[in-house]
């Protein structure tokens, strides 16, 4: 018979002992991996407890709150420029709070996303802000059961667990879209990063696909890469596909860095941009303002989401907070036309 759990309160031991159908002391053994305890056994606690999205209480008895003043942030990357400035904006919301955000990183992996998930949780922080929506079924569901306000960043194209704070990346993949069909461009080519592990970037290169497909257009030619300089990436790839497609007109690139590249490349043939050749990037970078000339891009709204979602984690503690679970902020990026893409 199915274990029925209050999805309002925290999981405990007697939670997996009903649902493995063995002892509790069995489970804390196999939890602790301590114990002259079988392989079935074991396996079978184990399946229950990440099937509920049970997390061991590392400070069980140590605290009577049974929670300490952590809000556990969880980041595919540190070395995209984006995710420091979203915890920047988090830790100033928090600065003057007893709350202070410890970070993980995933890089892009569900299954270490998992670990991280996992190992943060069984410190009971008092609130989790993670980025994406897409997680697997064990991260889901230790969300689900965490008992703590659990804020989704970046993304608002799906269900969150809990509350979420982003932008639409098919409405800003649509928007970039209609903004490059407006200025003449019809030959268009688009290089990004692997879409597998980055679902943001799929999801803007899904609206942008949608929105030229509505006007007779599709995209021409198409370049991924994982790992290395991005700006250097930009500039092979750049190199390459005008090489191979040289009728292209238009560049879109999933991130300003490898924008960057390619607008440095397109400068260095001497290329007439927008003229002749028109490129834009995504997430208004501030590094990159140094440029000889300005890239086309799209502000992700970075630092007022990781405000946000402070302020979400900050009035759910508070007892007479505003904030409510299920809450869904859509915030609107707004495109920079720059240098490169304004023909007219």
């Amino acid at each position: 018979m199915p274990v029925t759990i209050d999805p309002k309160r925290p999981l405990t031991l007697r939670d997996v002992s009903e649902a493995s159908g063995v002892s509790e002391m069995t489970v804390s053994r196999v939890l602790r991996n301590r114990g002259d305890v079988s392989a079935a056994t074991r396996k079978k606690v184990l399946e229950a407890a990440k099937s509920l999205g049970y997390v061991p209480n590392k400070i069980a008895g140590a605290l009577a709150s049974q929670r300490v003043n952590l809000v556990a942030v969880i980041i595919p990357s540190l070395s995209n420029m984006v995710f420091p400035e979203v915890m920047g904006a988090i830790s100033a919301e928090l600065e003057d709070t007893e709350l202070q955000p410890v970070v993980g990183v995933t890089d892009y992996l569900p299954e270490k996303e998992e670990r991280v998930l996992f190992e943060m949780l069984s410190w009971r922080p008092s609130g989790i802000i993670i980025a994406g929506l897409e997680h697997t079924d064990a991260s889901r569901a230790m969300l689900q059961a965490s008992g703590i306000p659990v804020v989704e960043i970046m993304d608002v194209d799906g269900t969150p667990v809990d509350s979420a704070v982003g932008i639409s990346h098919r409405r800003a993949g649509r928007q970039m879209a209609k903004a490059i069909l407006k200025q003449g461009f019809e030959m268009i080519g688009f290089m990004g990063t692997k879409m597998p592990l980055d679902h943001r970037a799929r999801k803007r290169f899904e609206g942008f696909t949608e929105a030229l497909a509505r006007d007779g257009v599709e995209v021409l030619d198409q370049e991924f890469y994982e790992g290395g300089s991005a700006l250097a990436k930009g500039r092979e790839m750049t190199a390459a596909m005008m090489e191979r497609t040289p009728d292209l007109d238009f560049l879109y690139y999933s991130n300003d860095l490898i924008g960057a590249g390619g607008l440095l490349w397109a400068m260095e043939e001497g290329l007439d941009v927008p003229g002749r050749l028109g490129l834009a990037g995504f997430n208004d970078v501030e590094l990159l303002q140094g440029l000889p000339r300005k890239l086309a891009t799209m502000d992700s709204c970075r630092r007022e989401i990781g405000a946000k979602a402070a302020k979400i984690i900050l009035s759910r503690l508070d007892e007479g907070g505003e904030s409510e679970a299920g809450q869904v902020v859509e915030l609107s990026p707004t495109i920079s036309m720059g240098d490169t893409l304004k023909r007219y």
